[in-house]
């Protein structure tokens, strides 16, 4: 083991002696995993703690992966945790070179799959098109339009920013449903361009104040919300008989 792993894990072993009392410490196994973002687990198999750590936080300083140790340790045994501990962690992690790797890793590790923007029913391309020109002034470059390979009841529309790509579920490529649903869906997804996500004290805000506002200015607002409610459990009713 290399001797920065060997700090990182002398971290795991004082954060268990110090927040679980009196109980033995368990074997502690740390390594680098190539996950695609930022995300670390931490688990208890068979007496042993598995940590896996994101590879793109490899370089991080010792104080954050000390304080990322604790974090961790904390939600394993259920205790809560410091707020300086958390400031310190949230401080290193918004370090915009950080950022940088992890979209260079999504781009280069992620897989987005794109059909086609042209449906059986409805074309987001045209529909793009008309938003565009009638809420945005025409001022949002277009990214890649396409619906899902599947049919989604839960996500009905989605934005990846990484790969400048929205994606419309298939379900809504349907005879019976309204073209302003459609609409609706494309336009919610445009806003997050419009409205990009904002980061502050190491939390994401997608749906700012401003966002909800600007999407209220739907034409067919208050009629979209309805239909979703009222629609969407019959959709999956019914794509289950087929």
């Amino acid at each position: 083991m290399s001797e920065p792993l060997q700090q990182i894990k002398t971290f795991y072993e004082e954060a268990f002696q110090k927040l679980n009392g009196q109980h033995h410490t368990p074997e502690i196994e740390v390594i680098f995993y190539p996950y695609i973002g930022i995300n670390q687990t931490i688990r208890i198999r068979r007496s042993k703690v598995f940590v896996r750590l994101a590879e793109v936080c490899r370089d991080l300083p010792l104080a954050a992966q000390n304080a990322l140790a604790i974090i961790l340790v904390s939600k394993l045994l259920g205790k809560k945790i410091p707020q300086t501990v958390l400031e310190t962690y949230r401080g290193f992690i918004k370090n915009q070179e950080l950022r940088k790797k992890v979209i260079a890793n999504k781009r280069a590790k992620g897989r987005k799959i794109i059909t086609s923007a042209k449906g059986d029913i409805y074309d987001l391309d045209e529909i793009f098109t008309h938003l565009n020109q009638i809420y945005f002034d025409n001022k949002i470059i277009k990214p890649t339009l396409t619906w899902s390979a599947r049919k989604t009841y839960r996500i009905l529309g989605h934005h990846d920013s990484t790969h400048e790509t929205i994606v419309v579920s298939k379900s809504l490529d349907d005879k019976k449903t309204p073209k302003y649903i459609v609409e609706f869906v494309l336009f919610h997804e445009m806003l997050h361009i419009f409205h990009p996500t904002q980061h502050r004290d190491g939390r994401r805000y997608n749906h700012t104040p401003q966002f909800r506002r600007d999407e209220k200015k739907f034409a067919y607002f208050d009629e979209a919300e309805n239909w979703v409610e009222q629609n969407i459990k019959k959709l999956k009713r019914n794509a289950k008989r087929k």
